[in-house]
């Protein structure tokens, strides 16, 4: 099971629960950002209602925490639909998908999360649901084995995952609507951090909650996250005011830096500079070198910190930037690290 470090959703109480329940919004016109997707998902979901049709089936891939789940609940409110929720490594057999299709009523929505988990075996049975409604299955064996064909009710498909690269070729063209979902701007996390503490009843300033955003990686679970941290030390330590000082006193607590960047983030950066000074060096060695899961690092770590120009991949392996030396206050740069030369893929 891949962790995901401050975002985890293991480590989420009933208040947890309930608040991120309560932030989802109901409708497209009251998502942030993603502009193009949901104007792509309005087009779509207007069109199959006026046809009384469900909705093309849905992809929605890219790093954790940046709404897949949020929008599935979404499309299928604005459809007017029940949603069943699943995930890939939940379905280990046939019988665990086709019990949950046979369930489905006309245009309901089916999300599966971390689809590309799925086993071959499930995988094969999903083909012929989504293309025609209709499940073949084998009973008995031998020479009394039956194939049975059971039709199912037209429904619609939204698979979420973090790996999109791990989906097999036929399972991937069989979605009619793909999308990458991008880290979010600090402009959308401070909208969506301004929602947050207006619905918790949290005064503040607009600079503190600018800091947060500023410091949230991009996503906004992390936003809502820190800012219930934020919270909770303004609480206690100051009046329940949210200022600038007091979010920099609970963000040093949490061990968040200017970047974004935690403990682990840093971490993970020290070791390729201290171990393997520099790299390149593969993601298995960095992961038995901290004690993280592969996946983790991958899912989890690695991608801000490339798209922050922290980290590169190279065809021999990841490589710590120059920008990342000066972040961590490194000065003792290696000459083809200062030099940037990288041959990126």
């Amino acid at each position: 099971m891949v962790r995901e470090k401050i975002i985890s959703q293991e480590e989420l109480g009933p208040e947890d629960e309930r608040f991120n329940s309560a932030l989802r919004p109901e409708s497209l016109d009251a998502c942030i950002g993603m502009d193009d997707l949901l104007e792509k998902l309005q087009i779509s979901i207007t069109a199959a209602r006026q046809r009384n049709e469900p909705m093309e089936h849905v992809l929605l891939h890219g790093p954790p925490g940046l709404g897949k789940t949020t929008l599935a609940y979404v499309i299928a409110n604005e459809m007017g639909s029940a949603i069943r929720v699943s995930s890939g490594p939940a379905l280990t057999r046939p019988s665990d998908l086709i019990g949950i299709m046979t369930n489905l009523e006309s245009r309901d929505v089916l999300f599966i999360d971390e689809i590309h988990r799925l086993s071959p075996a499930v995988e094969e049975y999903i083909y012929p649901a989504m293309e025609d409604y209709k499940v073949d299955f084998i009973v008995d064996s031998g020479m009394h084995s039956r194939t049975i064909n059971l039709p199912l009710k037209p429904f619609t498909l939204i698979g979420a995952t973090t790996r999109s690269g791990m989906l097999s070729p036929p399972l991937r063209t069989r979605f009619g609507i793909t999308h990458h979902l991008e880290f979010w701007t600090p402009d959308d996390l401070l909208k969506r951090c301004r929602m947050s503490a207006d619905m918790l009843d949290l005064k503040y300033e607009e600079p503190a909650l600018s800091m947060l955003a500023d410091r949230a990686r991009g996503t906004p679970r992390i936003a809502n996250r820190l800012l219930r941290r934020c919270r909770d030390y303004a609480q206690v330590k100051g009046d329940g005011h949210l200022t600038v000082g007091s979010v920099e006193a609970a963000l040093d607590l949490e061990g968040i830096d200017q970047l974004g960047l935690d403990e682990l983030d840093r971490s993970f950066l020290r070791r390729i500079i201290e171990i393997y000074k520099g790299g390149p060096v593969g993601i298995e060695a960095v992961a038995a070198t901290l004690g993280e899961e592969t996946d983790t690092l991958v899912d989890v770590v690695e991608p801000f910190l490339l798209q922050n120009g922290l980290l590169a991949r190279t065809r021999r392996g990841r490589m710590v930037t120059a920008k990342a030396y000066e972040h961590l206050n490194v000065s003792d740069i290696p000459p083809q690290t200062e030099a940037g030369l990288f041959d990126q893929q």
